[in-house]
Formats: C-alpha cells, structure tokens, sequence
C-alpha cells in the first residue's frame, strides 16, 4: 500500500505538481486551507503532511502550530514549503516543529527526495518499547508514559527523549542530536534544540519524573 501524503496548498497550478510529482510513489490529496484538511484528515490520516506558508486566511505558520497542539496531528511529519527565502521564515517553522522546510521554486526529485528521508526519519523501529526509569515509551503506539500517565509531545520532543532514554546516562552531543533528529541538511539557530531541551524538562518535572535532563556544558545533553 502506498502512503499518503497530503498538502496544502492553494494554487490550483502547484496542486497539480505535487498530484502529478507523487502520484507514482505515493497516494496524495490537496487541501486549499486548514478546514478542507481537518474536516478530511479526522478520517484517515497522513504518513506525512506538506504545508505551505503562504495561504489566504490562515497562514501555515498558524496551521503548523494546531498541528503540533492536536495529538492527532503532531507525531506526523511536516514538511513546510514557501517562496520566503528568509533564515527568519526556515528557522520560525523549525521552532514551530517542522520536520523540514523547503524553498520554492523546487525540483520533482528533491521533492521526492525530501519527503522519502522525512518519512525514513520517522518510521516504526523494530524496539517496541523503551523503559528508562519511570518513563516507558511505546513506539507502535506512539505513546508516551511517565508513572502511569500519558504525556503529550510534539514529534521532535517524542524522537529526542527516545534518544535520551535509549542512551541514558550517556552525553549526546549536540551535533549528533541534530543529525538524528532534524537531519543533517538542517539549517537554522542552535537555540532550537535548546527550546525543546526546555520544553521536555517542563513536561518531566510536571509528570512528577526522577529523571532530568542534564547540561554537559559545551558538549551536548544526558538523562540521569
């Protein structure tokens, strides 16, 4: 079965492109604004979602945010396109969540390209679970638990704290969580691993967990 890919774009003339770029990989679909998508995507969800910034009414930077609040939406991937070439535009939908951003004009392969690393990134690995201390992650679920309740991430907080249990009480430098989790083409400010550094701490301390996450200053970050 193929997977599923859809966009949201509003040009009629892009959303050709993309039906006829993907239409031999991938099943896909085009949604004009967020409230064609939601009313579809409740129904059957994407493998991966591309979303362009750009967009009459509300823009793709506020649809990117209810992506990432709703649990729904926010293990899937995104991959954010706009004809913005600013730093400021790449690095606002990385902070955001976004698992890639790309800049228009593009070519049919790196479309292609993008969306297949994107999707190798984030596919089921064998190790159903992870059990850290008090924190047992369940991949197939896709589910996150600490003592006993669920704890709501993004995509990117759920990836980074299965790296960090997974190498518990070893330092993992911030170079090496950058290429496992936003992928060695990233582009954008450091700060970005350190806002969700802080954003996963808040949810450990709130859960009630033992376990932190500690600074090694100037190398990276450990669970212990």
């Amino acid at each position: 079965m193929k997977q599923l890919i859809y966009v949201i774009e509003d040009d009629k003339a892009l959303q050709e492109l993309y039906t006829y770029s993907l239409e031999n990989e991938f099943e896909s679909r085009c949604f004009d604004n967020w409230s064609s998508f939601h009313s579809i995507a409740e129904g059957k969800q994407p493998d991966l979602i591309i979303l362009d910034v750009m967009l009459p009414g509300e823009d793709g930077f506020s649809i990117l945010s209810k992506l990432k609040a709703d649990t729904k939406f926010s293990h899937i991937p995104v991959i954010m396109v706009s004809a913005k070439g600013e730093e400021f535009s790449k690095v606002r939908g990385l902070n955001l969540g976004a698992d890639d951003y790309m800049s228009k004009p593009f070519g049919v392969l790196e479309l292609v390209a993008r969306i297949k690393a994107n999707l190798r990134k984030n596919a089921k690995p064998d190790a159903e679970l992870i059990v850290c201390g008090d924190i047992t992650i369940d991949r197939e679920k896709h589910q996150i638990t600490i003592n006993g309740s669920n704890i709501q991430t993004t995509l990117k907080e759920y990836n980074l704290l299965c790296l960090l249990c997974q190498n518990a009480e070893k330092v993992q430098a911030r170079e090496k969580i950058f290429n496992e989790i936003w992928g060695e083409s990233f582009i954008g400010e450091t700060r970005t691993l350190d806002i969700h550094i802080k954003q996963l701490r808040s949810k450990l301390k709130t859960a009630e967990s033992k376990l932190r996450i500690e600074t090694v200053r100037g190398v990276g970050y450990k669970l212990v």
